[in-house]
């Protein structure tokens, strides 16, 4: 008979269940010191922000990144054994039991499915997806290896999100028929730029990955990858994805919405960035159709700008048939009576409880054999919107979407839009749907 080591008895655990007094032993373990293997895909910023709420429950194996200089950066921080440019070598390490994709978007979707096919778990950053095709794939290789992914949106590990969240689906304002969230904050104008010679110590090639081929061009290299359709999703999938998934969550839909309407464009910026800096979008969930059961979701988007509601960047306000709740993720939370009254230290009747941090909760759901609190189907459903917007902004049309099969009706070039071109020749990393 094999010996049982921690190792063998993690994996096991992650896919046949835990005894109570295994669970005892494993969930102490996870939440006191280190027990598991991880690896970083991506280096940048998100992943040392990241690092620090694994460093106390896990190891890191490697610092997996194009960028060499990046790669060492996070090896010295987080004590990585190793670092690398290719993907690969991190799922072929059979130490490894989970990777951390903090990429540019591009990436996401792609490596974490490779990830779940190497029978790994996963940490994706949001977007969990560059587009909706990429998306329902990643929950098809989630579930088909069954291996946990958890999606980077941490107002779902937010105790006071959370309970914020339990008002509204305790009915203290009503039914939820409405909810509006915004992202106001003043970004950089990335200028004009011409193609150049990559930094050295980049692996531009491994960089750009499955994505169309480009010339390396600084201000649509780190960062600023954001703002380019090749390798981001604006800032409606940047900051926005948070605000999408709060207001989502607060309505308590689940799906895609049947009816999507956006309008926008660059009202502010004159520079290289091709996804607007204005943007004002709509959702609307049917149910059956009747009164009372219809949701609508609106998206404001307005990255030139300082002046903002509530004194608050980023904010989703809830509309119900008996009050109204406001709620940020920078801490605040308003509430007002039918009669617009202020409701005085608004609480939940029943408080929840959530994990120390979103990383932790990924580590507890591995050990736990459960999903998440972000699982990627939630993930997958709010970076829907996020495509959905995009699509509608860039078309110019409003779309009609079949919930069930994930497309676009009647508009050929809109239901293309759901999935991307890939790069010439091929590459490794190209999701299939076969994973």
């Amino acid at each position: 008979m094999a010996t049982t080591t921690r190792r063998n008895f993690v994996r096991a655990g992650a896919t046949i269940g835990l005894s109570a007094a295994a669970y005892t032993r494993l969930a102490h373990a996870v939440t006191i010191g280190p027990n598991l293997v991880i690896g970083f895909v991506g280096c940048g910023g998100r992943a040392k922000g990241l690092c620090q709420g694994f460093s106390d429950n896990a190891d890191v194996g490697w610092a997996c990144d194009p960028d060499e200089v990046r790669a060492k950066e996070l090896q010295k921080q987080s004590g990585a054994k190793q670092i690398t440019n290719d993907l690969r070598r991190v799922l072929d390490d059979k130490s490894v039991d989970a990777i951390v994709v903090a990429t540019p978007d591009h990436w996401h979707a792609p490596a974490a499915i490779m990830a779940c096919d190497a029978g790994k778990h996963v940490y994706v950053e949001k977007p969990c997806s560059h587009n909706l095709r990429e998306g329902r794939l990643l929950v098809e290789a989630a579930r088909r290896n069954n291996v946990v992914v958890q999606h980077g949106t941490q107002s779902r590990s937010s105790e006071f999100i959370a309970n914020a969240i339990q008002i509204l689906h305790e009915g203290q304002i009503g039914e939820v028929l409405m909810a509006k969230g915004w992202n106001i904050q003043r970004r950089n104008n990335i200028g004009h730029a011409d193609p150049s010679t990559p930094p050295a110590g980049v692996d531009y090639d491994t960089w750009v990955g499955p994505a169309e081929m480009m010339p390396f061009q600084s201000n649509r290299f780190h960062y600023n990858w954001h703002w380019w359709h090749n390798f981001g999703t604006g800032d409606i999938g940047n900051d926005g994805a948070h605000e999408m998934d709060m207001a989502r969550w607060g309505l308590g839909v689940e799906g895609l919405p049947s009816s999507v309407m956006a309008i926008g464009g660059k009202y502010y910026f004159d520079d290289d960035q091709q996804f607007p800096d204005t943007a004002t979008c709509a959702f609307e969930w049917p149910a059956d159709g009747t009164v009372g059961r219809r949701k609508q979701l609106i998206f404001e988007m307005r990255i030139w700008s300082k002046n903002y509601p509530y004194h608050c960047d980023t904010g989703v306000e809830f509309y119900g048939t008996k009050g109204m709740l406001f709620v940020s993720k920078r801490g605040k939370l308003q509430m007002w009576d039918d009669s617009n009254r202020p409701v005085s230290d608004p609480k939940p009747q029943n408080p929840v409880t959530v994990p120390p941090n979103h990383q932790v909760d990924l580590l507890q759901a591995i050990v736990d054999n459960r999903k998440p609190t972000a699982d990627i189907a939630i993930g997958h459903d709010s970076v829907a919107l996020i495509h959905l917007a995009n699509i509608a902004v860039r078309t110019g049309r409003s779309l009609r979407v079949d919930p069930v099969k994930e497309t676009i009706k009647d508009d050929q070039t809109a239901n293309q839009m759901l999935s991307r071109r890939y790069r010439d020749g091929g590459h490794w990393s190209v999701p299939t749907e076969a994973g």
